[in-house]
């Protein structure tokens, strides 16, 4: 969100981004109120114009088709879905087979395979890991997109590994750090909790998840909002203990409102669960880093996240 607002300080509106900069409907209404507008394909970005592509990455092809256009582009791309990328292009080009963890059809997975077509097989669950072929047992590594289920990744990679004894694993954790805090903390929530509540838009992978893993974890029922007004009394009734939490792209102010709604309802007494700290800084995009004059922009985001 913020290369985007920045990019609109900078260059003026319109700011042209390639999909939604994060799957979080309240930031995309935002940043449109203040002159962004969002393309599917830099096809219909006007030849010349500024496009910034979103945290979730893209691919090569994205990127020439971008320089083909004259677009100026600036690259939002999650540090981390980038280390993926970069491992991707590694492991290919030492002739790996790569079995890439994640869901067919999401921008980060498309962007990911797109650095090495060749190589990259799409494993979208633990049925499929029973299935995927590969051509030589010896030669396979695993990578994933970052916004998946912890549980369910590791799950698809134990049976991965029950065919492929000599699957590599990545040189890191994938799974993105604020996912996986959000996921660790509503395991310890869901089970004290008859509801819990995930803020976040329904295209956002890491948001939908963390109602499954609420459920499977203990929760009584659990649903997700966009906003606080979508609350629906019904499933108030009854309930005792109120769980919350966010994807990782939502807007404090979001959760905040939740809470407000729930307090006017009866929950007043509030006890945060925290289990990590996150305070991993991630700079600007380089080409947001230099202004007009020529002075570098040293400004550091608190963790550019996507969904």
């Amino acid at each position: 969100m913020i290369a985007v607002e920045k990019a609109l300080e900078r260059y003026g509106a319109p700011v042209y981004v390639r999909k939604q900069i994060v799957h979080n409907i309240h930031v995309v209404t935002e940043l449109e109120a203040q002159g962004a507008i969002f393309v599917d394909e830099v096809d219909e970005v006007p030849e010349g114009a500024h496009v910034v592509f979103s945290a979730h990455g893209v691919s090569p092809a994205v990127v020439n088709a971008a320089e083909d256009r004259g677009l100026h582009a600036i690259d939002a791309t999650c540090p981390l879905v980038t280390k993926v990328h970069r491992e991707a292009v590694r492991f290919a080009r030492d002739d790996y087979e790569i079995l890439l963890i994640g869901h067919e059809g999401h921008e980060e997975v498309e962007g990911t395979a797109g650095e090495a077509p060749e190589h990259v097989t799409i494993v979208n669950s633990p049925e499929d890991a029973d299935t995927v072929e590969v051509k030589d047992p010896a030669k396979v590594v695993w990578l994933s997109q970052t916004t998946l289920s912890v549980d369910e990744t590791m799950e698809t990679v134990r049976r991965l590994r029950e065919r492929f004894p000599e699957l590599h694993d990545p040189p890191s954790d994938d799974i993105c750090y604020a996912t996986q805090n959000r996921q660790v903390a509503i395991k310890k929530v869901a089970a004290e909790a008859d509801l819990v509540i995930v803020v976040g838009s329904a295209n956002s992978s890491n948001s939908v998840r963390l109602v499954e893993v609420a459920l499977e974890y203990g929760a009584k029922a659990a649903y997700r909002v966009d906003y606080a007004h979508e609350i629906e009394q019904a499933w108030l009734d009854g309930v005792d203990t109120v769980g919350i939490t966010s994807g990782a792209s939502v807007p404090e102010v979001l959760v905040q409102e939740v809470l407000e709604e729930l307090s006017g309802a009866g929950y007043r007494d509030v006890e945060q669960v925290r289990t990590a700290e996150e305070d991993l800084m991630f700079s600007l995009p380089k080409e947001l880093r230099q202004d007009a004059s020529g002075k570098r922009d040293g400004r550091a985001l608190g963790g550019r996240t996507r969904s």
